[in-house]
């Protein structure tokens, strides 16, 4: 179970997140970015699995800025609610908040970031903007494709089902043409859509779930520790 703190960002801005420690020394630390849906059970569900995989996780509260304490469902008007909150906040604000997370892990060794639909998009522009990450994954990053003039200072792992109706793979396509694969691994999930790791819900795609967190925690061990 994560406990709750408080980040200082570089503006000076102060905003939640969720703290989940492992049981003993940690492997490094990870930052862990939610979907639009705030930091909610679930996030925190995901921040306890990576902390009992021996990481120091931290999970902002990237809605804070906006709106404090924000933990949304999945039904219609929970996600329009959550796009709203997004819309609310620069981009440039969000990732000083992440890292402000980076920043607060710091004695934990190497650091990398895990994020999911908006976070995963989140994760892809951290690699290249934020300071102090050593591994970046993203899974189902809608932005990514938009986004491909980044150019990422560590290691990156994308995660994208093949029947995400909001990411066709034409977008993949593109991704994959413009990056070094030497860089950027991405990887795609016959029969998966968006949010196929959302355990407990209806996207939730078992066997793509389970692989694509077997390829990530073999990237964090080879990249952060």
């Amino acid at each position: 179970m994560g406990e709750m703190l408080t980040l200082t960002a570089s503006d000076g801005a102060k905003i939640g997140g969720n703290e989940a420690k492992p049981a003993g020394k940690p492997r490094g630390g990870l930052v862990v970015v939610q979907e639009i849906f705030g930091v909610n059970a679930h996030i925190r569900s995901v921040a306890d699995g990576y902390a009992a995989e021996g990481y120091h996780v931290i999970s902002p509260a990237i809605f804070d800025r906006a709106e404090r304490g924000v933990e949304l469902g999945y039904d219609k008007p929970d996600a329009d609610r959550g796009v709203a909150l997004r819309a609310r906040i620069p981009v440039e604000e969000t990732l000083r908040d992440i890292g402000a997370a980076v920043a607060a892990l710091g004695g934990s060794g190497k650091t990398g970031i895990v994020g999911y639909c908006y976070g995963g998009s989140l994760a892809w522009m951290s690699a290249a903007r934020v300071d102090g990450l050593s591994a970046a994954v993203g899974y189902y990053g809608s932005m990514v494709a938009a986004n491909l003039g980044l150019k990422p200072r560590c290691p990156v792992m994308l995660h994208f089902g093949e029947e995400d109706k909001g990411i066709p793979m034409s977008d993949i396509a593109r991704i994959r043409a413009a990056v070094d694969p030497a860089m950027v691994q991405v990887f795609t999930y016959p029969g998966a859509g968006h949010a196929f790791n959302r355990k407990g819900h209806a996207p939730w795609h078992e066997a793509s779930a389970k692989l694509a967190l077997e390829r990530t925690l073999e990237f964090l061990r080879r990249h952060v520790g």
